[in-house]
C-alpha cells in the first residue's frame, strides 16, 4: 500500500537535491545547458515516478528518464544567433553582420 510520509518524504528529498543542484550553475558565459537540463528533467522525473508508482524504484527509474530527456532536450535548445565572446554577447545576422546586444540575450 502507498505509506504517504515515505513518499512525501522522497519528494522533498528530490525537490531539496534540484534546488542544490540549480544553485551551482555556472554563469551563462559558462553554462552548459545540457546539464542543467539533466537536474531538472531527473528531479522532475522522479517526483513523477514516485507519485505515480508509490515506490522507491519508481522514483528512481523516473529520475533516470527525466534525466536523460532534459538532457537531450537541454542539448538542443536554441540560442537564436547569440553568442559569447571576450565577456560580451553578440548577435550574429544571416548577411553576417555581427551586432553587440545586451547579455541577457545570452543568458
Amino acid at each position: 500500500m502507498l505509506d504517504v510520509r515515505k513518499l512525501l518524504r522522497l519528494s522533498g528529498v528530490a525537490a531539496l537535491g534540484g534546488l542544490l543542484a540549480l544553485s551551482s550553475v555556472a554563469p551563462a558565459s559558462a553554462r552548459n545547458d545540457t546539464a542543467r537540463g539533466a537536474a531538472i528533467g531527473g528531479v522532475t522525473g522522479a517526483v513523477i515516478g514516485g507519485v505515480v508508482t508509490g515506490t522507491t524504484g519508481g522514483a528512481v527509474a523516473g529520475g533516470l528518464i527525466g534525466a536523460g530527456t532534459g538532457a537531450a532536450v537541454g542539448a538542443s535548445r536554441s540560442r537564436n544567433n547569440y553568442y559569447w565572446r571576450n565577456g560580451r554577447c553578440y548577435s550574429r545576422y544571416s548577411n553576417g553582420n555581427r551586432v553587440r546586444v545586451d547579455n541577457r540575450h545570452c543568458r
